[in-house]
């Protein structure tokens, strides 16, 4: 069972999520909140697999309680789901170190199925996020060239045509296509790429690659 945190400031909102959660057959909800602070000590005691997180809260809001979660260390995985569709919470909450960022009108599947790619080390975004994060992203790299990055130079041809999969929004199923690799093959590449690359999730990797000039929106 995948263990489950809600932290959300509308109780309507949790017994929502509760239900759907609930409904899922593989999670089940291990604790509940309705700030950051209040769920700060809730996560340590509770240790869920992966928190879905409001943005805007009382008394601490869901992008501070997302540095803190990741700063402590704690396995907890980040989901943020809010309200406000707006490129400036995105940035923020992935910087933060979130894995995830759906809005609240996200269909009900698309937050059972993130939920479950965030436990198992992946990230997702709102698929209208991330264009417009892509697009926003474009204008901050050189027109020319690409950023030096060192740690490319420790991969395999093969953990780098993997990396420019994952950049290109693939999904471990379409690498598998794409690449004529068993899912097992790709799961161990994508571990390799997180571990000499030094990134938290997939969504450190698409950025990698993006700065070091690998691909281009």
């Amino acid at each position: 069972m995948i263990r489950v945190a809600i932290v959300d400031d509308l109780e309507v909102v949790r017994d929502g999520l509760r239900a759907l959660i609930g409904s899922s057959g593989d999670m089940t909800v291990v604790g509940e909140a309705s700030n950051g602070a209040e769920a700060l000590p809730m996560l340590v005691k509770a240790r869920p697999d992966v928190v879905v997180m409001d943005v805007y809260m009382p008394v601490m809001d869901g992008l501070e309680a997302t540095r803190r979660i990741v700063e402590s260390g704690l396995p907890t995985r980040v989901l943020i789901l809010t309200a406000y569709d707006r490129d400036e919470y995105a940035f923020a909450a992935l910087k933060a170190g979130a894995s995830g960022f759906l809005i609240k009108d996200a269909r009900p599947d698309l937050l059972l199925s993130s939920i479950r790619v965030i436990s198992w080390g992946d990230a997702t975004v709102s698929p209208r996020v991330t264009r417009r994060l892509l697009d926003l992203m474009a204008k901050r790299l050189p027109d020319v060239g690409g950023l030096p990055n060192v740690r490319l130079d420790t991969l395999t041809d093969r953990e780098r045509e993997v990396l420019l999969e994952i950049a290109r929004g693939a999904t471990n199923a379409e690498i598998c296509e794409r690449l004529y690799m068993a899912q097992g093959t790709v799961k161990t590449h994508v571990g390799h790429l997180l571990a000499k690359l030094d990134c938290r999730d997939r969504v450190a990797l698409v950025i990698t690659a993006y700065e070091a000039g690998l691909v281009t929106p």
